[in-house]
């Protein structure tokens, strides 16, 4: 028996898998995968000496752990072919974005312990924000043991599922916001006269740094940014020009847009 089957091997799966591996404590011959694509079920295998199939079904008939990470478009034709596997004793998890932990019982047509997890792309390298909710079905004892195993992707934040929508507009989509920046950060440096090379350099840990100073320190990033605005400064006069183009209010905007096309993913 395996203790963790992943059903999609896509760079959501693979993150899961090395996390699991590399910073999980989980041994790679406790891990079996599938994919509609068994090139990609092959390259896994080697890649990471896990256990690999072409059969959904063998992953969850020798699971105890199953884990969805397909496209939610592809949820339905995956799942019900599926549902006569699953019991009390699997708990099954879901990284779709969008899909609700009601709609996943209906498709198995069983009261069985489901788990609903969004992580970003940084769980790749043990840096991702992971939000976690919770079926009614989950007893304390798996809560810590679904906790303990995601937290090798990063930060751990359980939420009531209402709010998964939000965590997918903010940390799920956010990597895409943040490199957006970044790019625009080394583009600012460029024009000003730096390599793109130097300029990013510059950028990547600019960004590294000020949210690690966040992190070290607790406080409020206003308080920090407010350290760093000297009056009539290059600074002030900076941040100005973000304000002028919207800045804070452009950011704000894509959380809730992202947001508001979770909950239409979800119905």
């Amino acid at each position: 028996m395996f203790k963790i089957g992943i059903i999609g091997c896509g760079n959501m799966g693979e993150a899961l898998i090395k996390g699991f591996i590399e910073k999980g404590g989980i041994n790679s011959t406790d891990i079996i995968v599938s994919d509609i694509d068994s090139e990609r079920v092959k390259q896994i295998v080697n890649r990471y000496n896990v256990a690999g199939t072409e059969s959904n079904r063998k992953v969850v008939e020798l699971s105890q752990i199953i884990i969805l990470s397909v496209k939610p478009k592809d949820l339905e034709s995956t799942l019900a072919p599926l549902k006569d596997l699953f019991n009390d004793r699997k708990i099954l998890i879901s990284v779709l974005a969008g899909v609700k932990i009601d709609r996943i019982k209906m498709i198995t047509g069983k009261k069985i312990p489901v788990v609903r997890v969004m992580p970003n792309t940084p769980a790749l390298i043990g840096e991702g924000a992971v939000g976690i909710s919770f079926d009614s079905l989950i007893d304390e004892e798996k809560k810590d043991q679904i906790i303990n195993l995601f937290s090798s992707m990063g930060l751990i934040v359980v939420v009531d599922e209402s709010l998964m929508d939000a965590v997918t507009g903010l940390s799920g989509s956010g990597p895409a916001y943040v490199f957006t920046f970044i790019d625009a950060l080394a583009q600012g440096g460029v024009k000003c006269g730096l390599t793109y090379k130097e300029a990013l350099d510059l950028a990547v840990q600019t960004v590294i740094g000020s949210a690690m100073l966040i992190k070290e320190t607790g406080e409020h990033p206003s308080v920090l940014r407010d350290r760093v605005t000297s009056p009539g400064g290059t600074t002030i006069y900076g941040l100005h020009a973000l304000e002028k183009g919207s800045f804070r209010d452009s950011v704000i905007n894509a959380v809730e847009t992202a947001t508001k096309r979770s909950k239409e993913l979800s119905k």
